[in-house]
């Protein structure tokens, strides 16, 4: 008898660590490598930690920059890389499907304001209605992100073009842009906010969210041109940028059209299961998207795909936080 319970529990300990190994060998563990938009940096900082916190054997490695830029880091300098969000869903879409990725999920929303601080230019007479005068002023220095790297960037010129057109004044767009030099052009919109904080810049164009988690003074534009009520897209479409395209030499037409922000599995990711796992994270309402709302970028809930063939196309684990829409 007593060998009999030995027996049974050496083979309770046994079961007990097949069942321990398993789930360990389950859980997500090495480097997820993450490229995004500037955009998203504090956000995905503090994904980053309880994430980490969940899964002690992952290591997050994410990098800012213009959402462009970063997906030319894939197709054009083919760095290793398993996961990009974007701050506009439609560069996934230009740049890096089909070649690159299978499927774009639509994840969160955004708006343009107009930031300044204390230390800004004319900052105790601008407002909603006058803002586009202040700009112009004589000394007044603003600025806005690369249209070219960031679509924060192109978003700034359409928010312009659009002024031109809402509070119907001609010539508004050319008299904006001739009184920004080309040094207040920076390669992401994020870094024109210290610029912002040390007194080297009065006034910047940002999203929402950048101006909340900066602690930045802004200016809230009309819902008519700060690109964020997707209802107003056939108003917004009237903004034209041109930026460059695909391959060198090559550039497109952005239309105008409301912030939208995009995510995709990259096709040859070097860690695909602990990237979908942080994509399950981060599409959960109680957790990824949970922080966004929190920190100025109001998430969709759910997620969205445009169409019943994309949703086909992810993984099992992500079917279910998405919907087609």
């Amino acid at each position: 008898m007593k060998n009999t319970g030995l027996r049974m529990t050496f083979v309770s300990l046994l079961v007990f660590l097949f069942i321990a190994f398993a789930q360990a060998s389950e859980e997500p563990s090495g480097k997820i490598i993450i490229f995004h938009a500037g955009s998203l940096s504090i956000p995905f900082e503090r994904m980053e930690k309880e994430f980490e916190a969940r899964y002690p054997n992952v290591d997050i490695i994410h990098e800012a920059s213009g959402s462009r830029r970063a997906a030319r880091k894939i197709s054009d300098l083919k760095k290793p890389c398993d996961i990009m969000a974007s701050a506009d869903y439609t560069v996934i879409d230009e740049l890096l499907i089909p070649e690159y990725a299978d499927w774009n999920i639509r994840f969160a929303s955004n708006r343009l304001v107009l930031c300044y601080t204390e230390k800004s230019r004319y900052v105790n007479e601008i407002n909603a209605k006058n803002w586009y005068e202040i700009l112009i002023k004589k000394g007044v220095i603003w600025g806005h992100s690369d249209p070219n790297a960031d679509p924060c960037g192109y978003r700034s010129l359409m928010v312009l073009r659009l002024a031109e057109i809402y509070y119907k004044k001609p010539g508004l767009y050319q008299r904006l842009t001739s009184s920004r030099p080309k040094e207040n052009i920076r390669p992401k919109s994020v870094e024109l906010v210290a610029l912002l904080q040390t007194g080297h810049m009065d006034y910047a164009f940002e999203y929402l969210s950048v101006a909340i988690q900066h602690g930045l003074k802004f200016i809230e534009l009309p819902n008519e041109i700060n690109l964020s009520d997707y209802h107003l897209d056939n108003f917004y479409k009237q903004a034209k940028v041109k930026v460059s395209g695909k391959r060198p030499g090559e550039f497109i037409w952005k239309m105008g059209k409301s912030c939208t922000y995009g995510i995709t599995l990259i096709k040859n990711s070097p860690n695909r299961k602990a990237a979908t796992s942080f994509l399950e994270y981060l599409l959960d309402k109680n957790a990824g998207l949970k922080i966004l709302g929190e920190m100025g970028q109001p998430p969709f809930i759910p997620a969205r795909v445009p169409t019943e063939e994309m949703k086909a196309r992810l993984p099992e684990e992500l079917k279910g936080l998405v919907e087609v829409k």
